[in-house]
């Protein structure tokens, strides 16, 4: 007799994640791009162009044209991923899901199913992950202890919080999650920022690693990081919790940021690019004199100048909303004269 399919439940998924060899998302790809269970792999049974190609036929002419041609890209499609997967032996278990656990995922499991491996539909496809995504960081942001680092552009919070973790302090590094520095200047050089669905999967998934009733390192953010929003309710969580904040000399910091920041100096049409996006707070005498420092590669200037005029004002108004437990001065961007600090906050 035929093994039937079985449906599995994502939080029973994300509770066992050891139960399946491989996670399979057979959406298109524009679909996976912007948001994805971690640790799929994306082994499309219809492309982008192809899931076009289907929808103009069903509009155009009728559902049932539609779906002999779907039929025909997909067990194409199909069949080329099987042969890439046909070195895997019976006992392999691999978890499908497509956009809401119906035909595309079905079509695929049905194929593995007759090969005879153990595979397994998510119900509810990815929209029942994402639902599930949405429910639990509603749920657990508000109530997670967060101890905050601050301090002004340059000091070093995310060397820090590096350093903190290799000690066994709980991190949260939102910047890392978001794939920019957060602020003006903060893209990644060649690598583009996550969806805003995929920023909250990356941030569900780092949370499903840390004891939620022991305090979380996390550096001081603004709502947004580059282009994605840091969810309201944490957020909120982070202006109202336990602060350490940091100072530094602003030249030790400059230089700091000059390493740091390579690759702004490396191109600077880029530099001067995203520097002319500050003429609205600061106006085409000050862009200017920045531009010229760019032209001239007078990187130092530049530097403090950037801190002086622009990054440590925005510090200073943005240090209102915050609730500094502690204070204290860095003799190095990044590097405390003690982590004990932390071990006394954070008990």
């Amino acid at each position: 007799m035929q093994r039937q399919i079985p449906l599995t439940g994502i939080a029973q998924i994300l509770a066992s994640k050891d139960a399946y060899d491989c996670v399979i998302d057979v959406r298109a790809p524009s679909e996976f791009a912007e948001d994805h269970i971690p640790g799929a792999i994306n082994l499309p049974v219809l492309s982008d162009r192809e899931r076009a190609e289907v929808g103009t036929i069903y509009n155009q002419f009728d559902p049932f044209t539609a779906r002999k041609r779907g039929a025909v890209l997909t067990n194409r499609n199909i069949a080329a991923h099987i042969e890439m997967l046909n070195e895997h032996a019976k006992s392999w278990r691999p978890l499908v899901y497509c956009w809401r656990g119906g035909q595309r995922s079905g079509s695929m499991a049905l194929v593995m199913n007759e090969i005879g491996w153990p595979v397994s539909i998510i119900s509810g496809g990815y929209k029942a992950y994402r639902r599930h995504v949405q429910e639990q960081l509603s749920r657990i942001l508000p109530q997670i202890q967060l101890l905050v680092l601050a301090g002004p552009t340059g000091c070093g919070k995310t060397k820090l919080l590096k350093i903190l973790r290799g000690y066994g302090h709980q991190v949260l590094d939102l910047e890392a999650l978001a794939r920019h520095r957060g602020s003006l200047l903060g893209q990644e050089p060649d690598e583009p920022q996550p969806s805003q669905k995929l920023f909250e999967s990356r941030l569900f998934e780092a949370l499903s690693y840390l004891d939620l009733k022991k305090p979380i390192l996390i550096e001081s953010e603004s709502s947004k990081i580059g282009e994605v929003h840091v969810p309201k309710a944490l957020f909120q969580n982070l202006i109202t919790s336990r602060v350490i904040a940091f100072t530094c000399d602003r030249s030790k910091r400059a230089a700091f940021l000059l390493e740091q920041y390579q690759h702004l100096t490396q191109r600077p049409e880029i530099t001067q690019q995203l520097i002319q996006r500050l003429e609205f707070r600061h106006g085409k005498q000050q862009i200017a004199y920045w531009t010229k420092l760019i032209e001239e590669q007078c990187w130092d200037q530049l530097a403090e100048s950037l801190l002086e005029q622009h990054y440590d004002p925005a510090y200073d108004r943005s240090q209102k909303r915050l609730q500094v437990t502690a204070q204290y001065e860095l003799e190095q961007p990044g590097l405390p004269e003690s982590l004990t600090i932390f071990d006394q906050i954070a008990n």
